[in-house]
């Protein structure tokens, strides 16, 4: 289940890899957890809550948020599942 989790998480920051390898780009690093609370905290209380989240972060906040406070931690995030990364085909 966390590895789903983690996937979604993942696939969230991919289409930004995804799109940058495809212009030419240099790949973007996936934010930090600073810096995904600089973005979506909304009420800036240093906490993440499933109100200010969008995409796959919202879709699985449940499945995220371990200690059912309401909230996503940089713990939480950190220990969720790596996805597999599969073999893209190539044109």
């Amino acid at each position: 289940m966390k590895k789903i989790v983690f996937t979604a998480v993942i696939m969230f920051f991919g289409i930004t890899f995804s799109n940058a390898q495809q212009k030419g780009e240099k790949p973007q690093k996936p934010p930090t957890f600073s810096e995904m609370l600089k973005e979506m905290d909304k009420d800036d209380d240093g906490k993440l809550s499933k109100a200010e989240l969008k995409g796959p972060l919202k879709d699985d906040f449940t499945k995220i948020d371990t200690d059912e406070d309401g909230f996503l931690s940089k713990e939480e995030l950190e220990k969720a599942p790596k996805p597999e990364r599969k073999e893209r085909k190539r044109d």
